[in-house]
């Protein structure tokens, strides 16, 4: 997966934003924190990282081609040394993946409003259209 489709496929995620750091990589972010992270040129260039759930770390980092990502392995995260070994949807899902466990520990509120924006809750509605609270005696 190169960074034109890495783009593309992170593109209408809600609240993803991509930006260059560290001189090489190409990190997208959701809320703030990072999900995938594509070198863009050294050895490493085309290796893509990604945050996988605890308990498939050693499973996924057992498989040729998948290995613990430098500095992030304490946090699960992995990077694909091999990309040929994988097809296009499961990179695709391994990102996915990765995007939906990070928005899982962002706050309420932001998880909330980012669901709103994909469309699979109603965004709830504004203060002043509530109800107000009255307290009984």
């Amino acid at each position: 997966m190169n960074s034109a489709e890495l783009e593309k496929l992170c593109a209408g995620w809600p609240g993803v934003a991509s930006g260059i750091k560290w001189e090489d990589d190409l990190v997208f972010t959701v809320g703030g924190k990072m999900f995938a992270v594509l070198c863009l040129r050294g050895p490493d260039r085309e290796r893509i990282s990604f945050k996988v759930d605890p308990e498939r770390f050693l499973e996924l980092t057992d498989q040729p081609g998948i290995m613990p990502a430098h500095y992030m392995a304490r946090a699960f995260w992995v990077t694909i040394t091999e990309p040929e070994r994988f097809t296009g949807e499961q990179m695709r899902a391994f990102v996915r993946h990765s995007y939906e466990l990070v928005r899982a520990k962002l706050s309420k509120k932001m998880q909330s409003a980012l669901l709103a924006q994909e469309g699979a809750v109603p965004a709830p509605a504004p203060a002043s259209a509530r109800k107000p609270h009255v307290r009984k005696s």
